[in-house]
C-alpha cells in the first residue's frame, strides 16, 4: 500500500509532458512568397512574351474583323462572351451531389438566361432587325409579328420556368434550390444589366463600343508589359503575378490613351459627321 501511495504522489507531482503535432504544412518559400513567381523573376517569360504577342495579334485581328463586319456582328460577339459568362458563374455554387438528386435543375438555369435574352435584346434589336429583313417579305412579317407580341412572349416564358421550378422542388433540398434559384437571378441582372448598355451603344454608334473596348485592351497589353519589365511588388494573392507596377503603368498609359484617342476621333468627326453615326 504505501508503495502504490508513493507511486501515485510522484505521478501527480511529476508534470505531464504533451508532445505536440508537427504540422504537415511546408512553410512557404521566400522567393514563393504570394503563391508564385513574378514575371520579372521567370526565367522563362521570354517565351511566354512571343506566345501571348502571338495569340495577342491574332484576337486583335479577329476583333477588328468582327467590328468591320457591322453592329448585328459584334452583339453576336457580345451574346457569345455572355454565355461563357453565365455558364462559369452558374458553376460557382453548383454542388455534384445535390445535381445528381435533381434530374433537368442545370437546364432550368439556361432557360431563365434565355427569357432574360428574348426580354432585354427584344426590346434593344427590334428596330435594326427590321430595318435589316425588309427585302424578304415572310420574314419581315414573322418578325414583326414577334415584336408585337414580344411582352407576352417574354412573360409566358419566365411563368413556364418558375413552374417549372415549383414542380422541381424536393425534400432536404430546398435550401440548395431556393439559392440556386436566388443566384441565377443575381447573375442575370449582373450580365445582363452591363450587357444591355453595351449593346445600346454599339446601335448609338460603333465608336461608343470601340472606345471602351480598345482602352480595355490597351490596359490589359501595357500592365503585362510593365509587369514583365519592372513588376517586383505583388498587387494580390488571388493573381500571384500582379505587380503594382503593372497596375501604374498599365492606369497612367490607359488615360494618356483615352485623350489621345478621344482627340483623333474629334477631328475625325469634325470632318466627317457622319462617322458619329456609322
Amino acid at each position: 500500500m504505501q508503495r502504490e501511495n508513493n507511486s501515485s504522489l510522484s505521478s501527480a507531482a511529476s508534470p505531464r509532458v504533451r508532445h505536440r503535432k508537427r504540422s504537415n504544412e511546408a512553410i512557404p518559400e521566400p522567393s514563393k512568397a504570394n503563391g508564385g513567381k513574378l514575371l520579372v523573376d521567370d526565367r522563362n517569360k521570354y517565351k511566354s512574351m512571343w506566345i501571348r504577342t502571338y495569340s495577342t495579334v491574332w484576337m486583335i485581328g479577329g476583333f477588328a474583323l468582327i467590328v468591320y463586319m457591322g453592329h448585328l456582328y459584334i452583339t453576336a460577339m457580345v451574346v457569345v462572351i455572355q454565355i461563357f459568362m453565365a455558364k462559369e458563374l452558374f458553376n460557382l455554387l453548383r454542388k455534384a451531389h445535390e445535381d445528381r438528386h435533381l434530374p433537368g435543375f442545370r437546364l432550368l438555369n439556361w432557360h431563365f438566361f434565355v427569357s432574360a435574352m428574348l426580354f432585354v435584346y427584344g426590346r434593344l434589336l427590334s428596330q435594326p432587325l427590321v430595318n435589316t429583313i425588309t427585302s424578304d417579305k415572310f420574314l419581315y412579317q414573322f418578325v414583326c409579328s414577334l415584336i408585337k407580341y414580344h411582352m407576352a412572349i417574354c412573360y409566358f416564358s419566365y411563368i413556364a420556368g418558375f413552374i417549372w421550378f415549383i414542380l422541381t422542388l424536393k425534400k432536404k433540398m430546398y435550401k440548395y434550390q431556393f439559392g440556386q434559384y436566388a443566384w441565377t437571378h443575381m447573375i442575370l441582372i449582373v450580365v445582363f444589366t452591363q450587357s444591355s448598355f453595351t449593346v445600346a451603344n454599339i446601335f448609338e454608334g460603333i465608336f461608343w463600343f470601340l472606345l471602351p473596348a480598345s482602352l480595355i485592351i490597351i490596359n490589359d497589353i501595357f500592365a503585362y508589359i510593365f509587369g514583365f519589365f519592372f513588376g517586383r511588388t505583388p498587387l494580390i494573392k488571388l493573381s500571384p503575378k500582379k505587380t503594382w507596377e503593372g497596375f501604374i503603368g498599365a492606369s497612367v498609359t490607359t488615360i494618356i490613351s483615352a485623350f489621345v484617342v478621344s482627340l483623333f476621333v474629334f477631328f475625325s468627326i469634325v470632318r466627317q459627321p457622319h462617322l458619329v453615326r456609322s
